[in-house]
């Protein structure tokens, strides 16, 4: 089974205009613009089973209507994940609200939620996560949005690391976009709860991508794509071209996600 697990869609209200901005700050040709229907399409083409939705909540009065949405998305093609946003006064009691409504996750984007990622304000959000036991992904390194200043930076994201061993924290784009040379020597290899996923990592040279893999552990690399802003079939054609066992390649593009997920192919 092929897991994706970095995935976007919107509810079809806002679905072409929130991909159409984004694509215009990114000057990136998306995939899909963010429809649900879009996205299977792709799955087929680019032959993935499942994909995890990741929503974000970028204002604080957003979660719950998002939340929503995306519950309704789960099962099929679709493992769905939430995302609170850490201004919201509700957003602890939300993350329990995750939880009972069967999502699998949870999403934080420190550029566009405005948080440094080792920010203390965020441990009651944190240590909730930790304690429902849900995985967390964050985006990690570079983001256009913010160009100039990096909100999750992997010295900085090895400080949640070492407060929370327990949390299961995924950082999106290999542990940080445009930041793989900091990632193998800061993160690669730590003890913690700690995965990375493969999404947006095309430009990342494949002896690095080999190298990171070695030291931090093929068990903890989860395939990813960013979809739409990324092309799943490419990146399953660059894993599986890399100086790695079979085995090592399985895990990283579904056996991986299941284990972490508790699921069953």
């Amino acid at each position: 089974m092929v897991i994706d697990f970095h995935v976007h869609a919107f509810n079809p209200k806002i679905a072409e205009k929130a991909i159409g901005k984004l694509a215009d700050i990114a000057k990136i040709e998306p995939y899909t613009y963010g429809l649900v229907e879009q996205t299977v399409t792709r799955f087929d083409e680019w032959g993935v089973d499942k994909g995890v939705l990741l929503p974000i909540a970028t204002k604080p009065s957003q979660h719950k209507i998002i939340n929503d949405w995306s519950a309704q998305q789960d099962g099929g093609r679709f493992i769905s994940f939430g995302s609170v946003h850490p201004d919201s006064e509700d957003a602890v009691e939300e993350l329990s609200n995750i939880k009972e409504r069967g999502l699998h996750g949870v999403k934080l984007h420190p550029d566009y939620q405005n948080f440094m990622v080792d920010e203390e304000r965020l441990e009651p959000v944190y240590c909730e996560i930790e304690r429902l036991g849900l995985p967390v992904v964050f985006h990690a390194g570079y983001d256009c949005i913010s160009p100039d200043l990096i909100h999750c930076p992997p010295e900085r994201a090895i400080n949640v690391c070492r407060r929370h061993k327990h949390m299961k924290i995924i950082l999106a784009h290999l542990g940080g976009n445009d930041r793989w040379e900091q990632v193998y020597e800061v993160l690669a290899g730590i003890d913690a709860e700690l995965y990375f996923d493969t999404s947006f990592t095309m430009a990342c040279p494949d002896e690095l991508m080999e190298r990171i893999i070695s030291k931090h552990g093929s068990d903890r690399i989860l395939f990813a794509s960013d979809c739409p802003w990324e092309s799943a079939g490419k990146l399953k054609k660059k894993i599986l071209s890399l100086r790695i066992s079979d085995d090592k390649k399985e895990d990283i593009l579904g056996n991986n996600a299941l284990r972490l997920l508790g699921m069953k192919a």
